[in-house]
């Protein structure tokens, strides 16, 4: 891997606030997005995701001035999910200071969204967030959800990521709902799973608990790693993140 790797801080929105929960549930308030950006930012974050975990499921489109308030804040790339539904939501949210989008629920509703949203602005500012889970029933074993991981797409994770990059996903952020906010370790089988099928820059999120957690996850095939809790309340540093993944061999900035 010549490529560094990227280590990514995730801030899951909830009504303006940064909030923290286990599979998305039982939340917890963290904080201000913009504050935690910026120190995220001086942390050495190289990137920021904002997922605005309820928008979908609330059926409206992501909280623009929170985004921009954040986006102001920091100096290093930021991508914005949820409620993304349509190529002028990604034209808004580019305009209000995002760099890239992330699309998931509207995407499985519609999946021509994907060839709009990539054919308009490029696949560089497409992430396909997958939050999927172990399930029966699918050749993979592995299912895709929607709305928060609220809902059972009936879709293999599998088949749905490489029709996705197909279709003009540059990236896939591949969330293991089993593991979100369990602080267990990633789900390796199902990151090394996505990587044999996929080509494009894969990040690995959900379950991260310690430095060694994320080096596993890299090894398994991802490009970046992404945690929310760990980073929100110390548990992890981004620094150790880094010096872990350094010693084991792997670039990063």
């Amino acid at each position: 891997m010549s490529v560094a790797v990227r280590v990514i801080p995730c801030l899951d929105v909830d009504a303006g606030r940064v909030v923290k929960g286990v599979n998305f549930r039982d939340l917890r308030d963290v904080g201000d997005p913009a504050e935690l950006g910026r120190r995220y930012g001086d942390e050495g974050a190289d990137e920021l995701t904002f997922l605005d975990i309820s928008a979908s499921h609330e059926q409206r489109a992501t909280t623009r001035e929170v985004v921009t308030r954040t986006a102001e804040t920091v100096f290093i790339p930021v991508t914005v999910g949820g409620g993304v539904s349509s190529v002028d939501d990604v034209d808004r949210l580019l305009r209000a200071g995002a760099d890239k989008t992330g699309v998931n629920t509207a995407a499985v509703a519609r999946p021509a969204v994907i060839d709009e949203i990539a054919g308009r602005f490029g696949n560089q500012v497409l992430v396909l967030s997958l939050d999927a889970r172990r399930e029966t029933g699918h050749p993979s074993g592995f299912g895709v959800t929607t709305h928060g991981g609220r809902r059972p797409a009936g879709l293999d994770a599998l088949a749905w990521a490489r029709e996705a990059v197909e279709r003009g996903a540059g990236e896939i952020l591949l969330n293991s709902m089993d593991a979100d906010g369990t602080t267990a370790g990633f789900d390796l089988e199902m990151i090394a799973a996505v990587r044999s099928v996929v080509d494009v820059p894969l990040i690995a999120s959900g379950g991260a608990g310690e430095p060694e957690h994320f080096v596993a996850a890299v090894a398994a095939g991802a490009d970046a790693v992404l945690a929310a809790s760990v980073f929100h309340f110390g548990t992890v540093t981004i620094a150790a993140v880094k010096e872990a993944l350094r010693a084991a061999g792997y670039p990063v900035r």
